[in-house]
């Protein structure tokens, strides 16, 4: 019998941490390094939509920037940029240990399930592997985030929303894309999933509620964790699975089980 697997993202899936804890490290890290930006949290709603955080660093960096910073080319950019993600990472990593920004809903549950059900299971991002695995454990603890293979950061050659890192997933852990769904939250990481043949059900965060999530399999506004706590949201449910409330471990069930009705939108790569 073939393995089924989960796969999560991590920022915005696993917790909520673009708001809470990745623009707060970006915006002290230019400060650190004397880099005159501060992104607000409406710039970095626009911000998010790049794939990895050097790259949204890099972003900034216009020919007047990098000349009122003394980088003299394209070299001295690149190693600025490793120099503020080094940095920010570490800052983002105490925020995650500090216990800043709580899981989101249902995760830790869904993980127990899954596991427990004999579920391979992954992460698949385009943050800092430290960050990634920091993320994890703070949100399903140490013993669940040790069955977890993690794929993160920068081992493949190009970023969500190309299928790289879900591609690669595939192939190191064996899986059957069949028998594989992906939680992510944002058109981007949606796009790369679809681009590599995997079912995907997307949590929505409060930067991507408003995004185009056409070819999702399930959009909610999280997995859900009743009856204390915060309830799913059904926003999209073209295979018409059961979502009480929440999003279970018979809920992805009924995900592999429906026809392939929905279409794989067209993918633009980004290069990292």
């Amino acid at each position: 019998m073939t393995t089924r697997a989960l796969i999560f993202d991590c920022d915005g899936v696993l917790a909520d941490t673009e708001q809470y804890g990745h623009l707060p490290a970006f915006n002290e890290t230019f400060t650190v390094f004397d880099v005159p930006v501060q992104w607000t949290v409406a710039e970095y709603a626009e911000k998010v939509k790049i794939g990895g955080g050097k790259e949204r660093m890099r972003s900034i960096v216009t020919p007047e920037l990098a000349a009122r910073l003394g980088l003299n080319d394209d070299a001295a950019i690149d190693e600025a940029v490793l120099l503020w993600h080094k940095h920010k990472t570490a800052l983002y990593t105490d925020l995650v240990e500090r216990g800043v920004m709580p899981p989101r809903p249902g995760i830790a549950r869904i993980v127990r399930d899954a596991f427990e059900a004999g579920w391979m299971l992954a992460v698949a991002s385009t943050s800092a592997e430290p960050a990634v695995r920091a993320v994890l454990t703070h949100a399903v603890g140490d013993e669940l985030a040790e069955h977890f293979a993690v794929f993160a950061g920068d081992i493949v050659p190009k970023k969500k929303p190309a299928p790289d890192i879900y591609l690669l997933a595939v192939r190191e852990l064996g899986l059957d894309p069949t028998e594989t769904i992906v939680v992510e939250d944002s058109a981007n990481g949606m796009r790369a999933a679809l681009a590599a043949g995997l079912r995907t059900v997307v949590t929505v965060s409060g930067f991507t509620r408003e995004e185009d999530f056409a070819g999702a399999s399930l959009v909610v506004t999280s997995l859900g964790d009743p009856p204390d706590g915060e309830p799913a949201e059904t926003l999209s449910n073209p295979l018409g699975v059961s979502v009480p409330g929440l999003v279970s471990l018979a809920t992805l069930e009924q995900v592999l089980l429906a026809p392939t009705s929905v279409a794989s939108p067209t993918t633009t790569t980004e290069t990292s």
